[in-house]
C-alpha cells in the first residue's frame, strides 16, 4: 500500500505561483479525494502505518499545510469540515507569536504581498496565531506541529541556530496546546544528515520532507515524501492514480 501525503501552502483566489490552490481547485480535490473513496489520517496514524502498527481498511490520504497562513482558515479548512477530513499544519512558531489581534479579516492577499507583510512585521494579517490553533486544535480534525521558529534554510544554520529552531518551536507549541508536538517539517526543504539527527536528538518522531513521492509501509520516518499540490484538478487525479 503506498499512501500520498499531500502538501498545500496558500488556499485563495490567486491563481498564477507555485504555492497556490484557488479555493475553486481546492474544492474539488477535496470533494474528488471524497468520490473515490478516500479517507483522512492523521500524522500519528501515518507514523504508526510506517511502523507496520496500523493498516488501513481502505484507500487514505494525509492532508498537509505548510506555513499557518491565514487563508486556510478561511478557505481552506471550511471545505475540510464539509466532508469531515483531518488535516495537518505545520506551524512557523514566530509568526503565530506575532499575531495579536483577536479580529480576523479575509483579506487572502497573494504570496508575495504576504511575505511583504510579515516581513514589515504585520503577520496578523496573514498568519494563523494562537487563538485560531487553539480553537481548531479542540476540533479533533485539525492538528499542528512545527516548521520552526522563522522558516530559514536549515542547511546553512550554524549547530546552535539550529538548535534553536527546532528545540523552541518544539517547546513554543507544547506550551501552547498542552500536547507533544511530534513532528517537524523541513522549511524550504531543507536538511541534511546532521539536521535529521540534530531533529532526533531534540525528541521529533518524525520530519516531513518536500521529496516527491509516496509513503510506504517501512519507509524512513524521517524521510517523508509528500507531494506538491498543483493548481488543476485533472493533475490531481493523475498523479494520485499513478503509483495507486
Amino acid at each position: 500500500m503506498k499512501i500520498p501525503v499531500l502538501f498545500y501552502h496558500h488556499v485563495n483566489s490567486h491563481s498564477g505561483d507555485t504555492v497556490t490552490v484557488t479555493t475553486e481547485n481546492f474544492a474539488s480535490q477535496i470533494e474528488y479525494l471524497y468520490s473515490e473513496g478516500y479517507e483522512s489520517i492523521s500524522a500519528d496514524q501515518l507514523m504508526r502505518f510506517i511502523a507496520g502498527e496500523y493498516t488501513p481498511s481502505g484507500k487514505v490520504v494525509l492532508i498537509t499545510f505548510d506555513d499557518g497562513w491565514l487563508d486556510n482558515y478561511f478557505n481552506a479548512i471550511p471545505i475540510l469540515k464539509r466532508y469531515s477530513f483531518n488535516a495537518t499544519f505545520f506551524l512557523i512558531t514566530g509568526r503565530v507569536n506575532a499575531v495579536v489581534s483577536s479580529t480576523f479579516r479575509n483579506l487572502s492577499p497573494d504570496h508575495e504581498i504576504c511575505k511583504k507583510l510579515v516581513n514589515s512585521g504585520r503577520a496578523g494579517d496573514v498568519a494563523i496565531g494562537w487563538g485560531l490553533a487553539k480553537e481548531l486544535d479542540k476540533d479533533n480534525l485539525f492538528d499542528f506541529y512545527s516548521h520552526t521558529v522563522s522558516h530559514r534554510h536549515c542547511v546553512t544554520l550554524k549547530a546552535d541556530e539550529l538548535i534553536f529552531e527546532l528545540e523552541e518551536s518544539k517547546r513554543k507549541l507544547e506550551e501552547q496546546l498542552g500536547r507533544p508536538c511530534d513532528y517537524l517539517c523541513w522549511p524550504y526543504g531543507s536538511f541534511n544528515q546532521s539536521a535529521l539527527e540534530c531533529a532526533a536528538q531534540i525528541g521529533y518522531k518524525g520530519t516531513f520532507s518536500t521529496i516527491d513521492g509516496f509513503c510506504t509501509r517501512g519507509s524512513d520516518p524521517f524521510l517523508v515524501n509528500r507531494i506538491e499540490v498543483r493548481d488543476s484538478l485533472e493533475w490531481f487525479k493523475s498523479r494520485l492514480s499513478a503509483e495507486s
